[in-house]
Parts: structure tokens; sequence; C-alpha cells
């Protein structure tokens, strides 16, 4: 007998499985999947959730809240990866996507609008990160809201607006560590202020403003209109003394210094020095229309 619902819903699959039995062999590469899976299920159960089903190499499970549904997101992506460090030879790791809302329960299995945004979710995710969509972020506790960002926007089927996509930094550290990083000139004084420039408008971020929004929506504090420019596009903010650009958008964001040298960042972060230009969205040399300049000031 079918009945209604509220849950949240999380998909996790294992990334590049395909590559995996390519390179590696039918043997080792279902080896693999099975601890993925295993190691799944484990923290779906010990989080107080049910595994609905597998697909392949996928686990589909409910919580009963979505905090308990990221607790459990959390405890995937840390055993997996101290799995794949241990054992060098066969890099694996998951890729997780949440949402949280309305569902029909029929026997084993779920139905309706929530199961096909949390599977969206899923693909909008990268390898060893948590996506959830915003609705759900608003259901966690202020505490687990404070370990994610937007990264983006993106459409879903059987609904008209955009759905905005959040990341949950489940190991903020490393992430910001591993990020990819320019090399510019001289570093060895840290900026006290960096200072954007669009056109005729001017941002400074420092102490007394810490973040930067950038995008071609209204409310962002750079404005910047252009067919390959996100919603919510990147961000800049001041942590622990360095100024850190994000990026959250679909088709990236492009650096390039004063000596032309370009770097490409998408859905990640770098630290800026220096000065350049930032191109959202593609390249934007310096004095173009949709160029953003930036300049770190002692």
């Amino acid at each position: 007998m079918a009945r209604d619902l509220e849950v949240a819903i999380l998909f996790a699959d294992v990334v590049g499985s395909t590559q995996l039995y390519d390179k590696f062999g039918d043997t080792k590469a279902s080896e693999t999947v099975a601890v993925c899976l295993d190691v799944m299920k484990e923290a779906t159960h010990q989080y107080n959730g049910t595994v609905i089903k597998t697909i392949g190499d996928e686990v589909m499970s409910t919580f009963p809240s979505v905090d308990e549904a990221m607790g459990a997101a959390v405890l995937m992506q840390s055993r997996i990866s101290a799995e794949s460090r241990q054992d060098e030879r066969i890099p694996v790791s998951i890729r997780v996507g949440c949402h949280y809302g309305p569902v029909v329960q029929e026997q084993n299995d779920i139905f309706g609008a929530a199961v096909h945004t949390a599977n969206r979710m899923t693909s909008q995710a990268k390898a060893k990160q948590i996506v959830i969509s915003g609705e759900t972020v608003e259901m966690m506790s202020k505490k687990m809201q404070d370990q994610t960002r937007q990264i983006d926007v993106a459409t879903v089927r059987g609904k008209m607006d955009e759905v905005a996509l959040y990341e949950l930094l489940w190991n903020p550290e490393e992430a910001t560590s591993m990020l990819p990083t320019i090399e510019w000139e001289s570093r060895g004084k840290k900026a006290s202020r960096l200072v954007l420039t669009f056109r005729d408008q001017n941002v400074e971020i420092s102490d007394k403003r810490k973040g930067v929004t950038m995008g071609r929506a209204e409310d962002n504090d750079l404005v910047v209109k252009g067919n390959l420019i996100s919603r919510i596009h990147a961000k800049v903010e001041l942590r622990r003394g360095k100024y850190i650009l994000i990026d959250q958008s679909t088709n990236g964001t492009f650096l390039q210094n004063l000596q032309g040298d370009e770097t490409f960042i998408r859905r990640d972060s770098t630290e800026l020095h220096g000065e350049g230009t930032i191109g959202l969205g593609r390249t934007e040399d310096p004095g173009a229309s949709l160029a953003i300049y930036y300049k770190a000031m002692e």
C-alpha cells in the first residue's frame, strides 16, 4: 500500500567505475566497487537511514532528517577517501547528491519529483563532492548550514524555476589547501585590501568587508551580464588574511596576470595575488568590456 512521506533522499555513486573496469579488469574493479557500496550502506544505517536500492555502482537511501543524511554523506566520503589512500594503485572516489522533499513509498521503493531532484544533485556533483539543493540547506541545522556554500544553479525536470546548488564542505581544510594557486609576482607582504574594478565601479575587500559576489543576477555586488555568466558566478572572500576567488559557475572563471599567464578554475577556488583580470565564463583581456580588474594592495 502506498503512503506519503517527507524524507531526505540521497544518491551516492562511484565516479569513473567504467574506467576502473577498463584499466584494472573485472575482478579487481568489481571488488573495489563492492567495497564502496558496502561503505555507503553501512554509513546509511549508522545515521538512521534506509537503503532503498542499489543500481550498479550507485546507492539510493532515505533519511528522516537532512542532518542525518549529511552525516552519512560525510562518513561515506571520509571512509572511501581513506580506502583509496591505503591502496593508491586503484584511486577511487564517490559523489553524493541530496534533496529533502515529499515522496510516495510503495513496497520497497519511492517515487516523486523529489527523487528526480536528488538525482539531479548527484549528476551535478564532482568526485569527492556533496551537492544539495537550496531548499535542503534550509532544512539543516545552523551548524550544518555554516559548512555549505552555493556553487551554481540548475534546471530540474518538473520545476519551473532554477534550483540553487550548494556544496557541503565535508573537509574544508583539505579542499582549500589542494586548490590551484596562480604564481604571481612578489608575495613578501600580505595585502591589507583587494580592489575589484568593473567598468566604473570599484569594490574593496578588507577586514571591514570580507566578501564580494559577481554574476548576472541583480543582487550581486558586481553585476556582470553575459551569455556564459551564471546568476551567482563567483565570489571573492577574505580568509585568514588571504583573498580567495571561488568559482560557483557552469562555465568557470578565467584569470590572467600582467604577464599574460592564464589559469582556469571551475567549481574550485584559488588564492589571488598581485593584480590581473578576471573573466566570467570566458577569457577577458585587459580593457575588454566584461573584464574585471583586481589588485591586491598593502
